[in-house]
């Protein structure tokens, strides 16, 4: 496994970019809702990286797919919204290559020229800060929402299951 550089990739970027942001260590957490506890955040403030491979129509893509962590991915949205007929999950393999963290510890950016990051919108929504954790299942970035949306620059593609 290659070094893990990602956490001072993040802080390097926001910082280059005067992000309002802090730093959070804490023990790990296994799911979103006890990762919010342990932070001290909404469930919805939660930005969840889903790496996923886009398939159909002669499109083949490896997306970011960033969605608040209270809400579901509909991946088959997903795949019409950006171009392809399928999604699934990526592997862990295909994960630790392109983003280099383990699932539960990507952040909501990329740094991998093959993996395309999109949002969506509702993320934007509800919360002045985003948490997610930074490369590391035990340390966190909480920042602003605006500042991500900001840096990050992802493409807005609505893929969040709604509610019947």
């Amino acid at each position: 496994m290659l070094k893990n550089d990602i956490f001072e990739r993040l802080t390097a970027l926001l910082d280059t970019h005067n992000a309002r942001y802090r730093v959070m260590e804490h023990a790990t957490g296994g799911r979103s809702e006890e990762v919010a506890n342990i932070r001290g955040t909404q469930l919805g403030q939660g930005a969840k990286g889903l790496v996923c491979h886009v398939k159909g129509n002669g499109y083949r893509q490896y997306i970011l797919a960033v969605l608040p962590a209270d809400q579901q991915a509909d991946l088959a949205t997903l795949a019409r919204q950006t171009g392809g007929s399928r999604a699934s999950l990526a592997s862990p393999k295909e994960v630790s290559e392109l983003t280099r963290c383990v699932f539960g510890a990507i952040p909501p950016f990329s740094f991998h020229p093959d993996l395309k990051l999109v949002a969506d919108p509702f993320l934007f929504d509800r919360y002045d800060e985003l948490a997610f954790n930074a490369g590391s299942l035990e340390r966190s970035i909480i920042l602003n929402t605006e500042d991500y949306r900001r840096i990050a620059i992802p493409e807005l593609v609505a893929f969040r299951k709604k509610a019947d």
